[in-house]
């Protein structure tokens, strides 16, 4: 059903569709199931007590500062501290060079807004991740996929994908 709202949403809201993710998470609520399709991880491997130390370092330190907006980019000390240890790896950035975001499927977006045309091919080993189809989907790329195996992406298709195009 129509909602009196959707004739207002933009061309690509109809290439969007329902979250592939969310679907694959829901399956999650079922105690006899493990799916490795969400890109959950254990909760027992979460070091809660390590967070919680740190949020009381925060605070007690910050205070309500702390829980105010901040630069669009990431707060600004942890940019610093990320290019001066990607620094230890021979890798030149700044902190103007980094951008945090909330999760994989934010950056991923950010990804398709910056790069991506309608019609662009974006290379994708086969099985991909679903989240990246679904960003990518409504800046209207279009996919080349190679096999992988357990070693990654096997280099000779990619060659002969690369070679042939789409």
């Amino acid at each position: 059903m129509q909602t009196p709202w959707e004739y207002r949403y933009a061309h690509r809201a109809s290439k969007m569709g329902s979250s592939v993710i969310r679907e694959l998470l829901k399956l999650t609520d079922q105690p006899d199931i493990i799916s490795f399709a969400g890109g959950l991880p254990a909760p027992e491997v979460f070091p809660v007590k390590k967070f919680q130390e740190a949020c009381n370092y925060v605070l007690e330190n910050l205070g309500a500062k702390a829980l105010q907006y901040g630069a669009t980019e990431g707060y600004t000390p942890l940019r610093e501290m990320i290019a001066r240890h990607t620094g230890r790896y021979s890798v030149q950035v700044t902190a103007d060079n980094i951008m945090i975001t909330s999760g994989s499927q934010q950056a991923l977006d950010f990804i398709g807004r910056l790069f991506l045309n309608r019609g662009d091919y974006v290379v994708v080993e086969s099985p991909t991740y679903l989240g990246a189809l679904q960003a990518w989907n409504a800046y209207g790329a279009q996919y080349i996929s190679v096999p992988s195996d357990e070693n990654g992406m096997v280099v000779d298709k990619l060659e002969d994908a690369l070679r042939i195009g789409p």
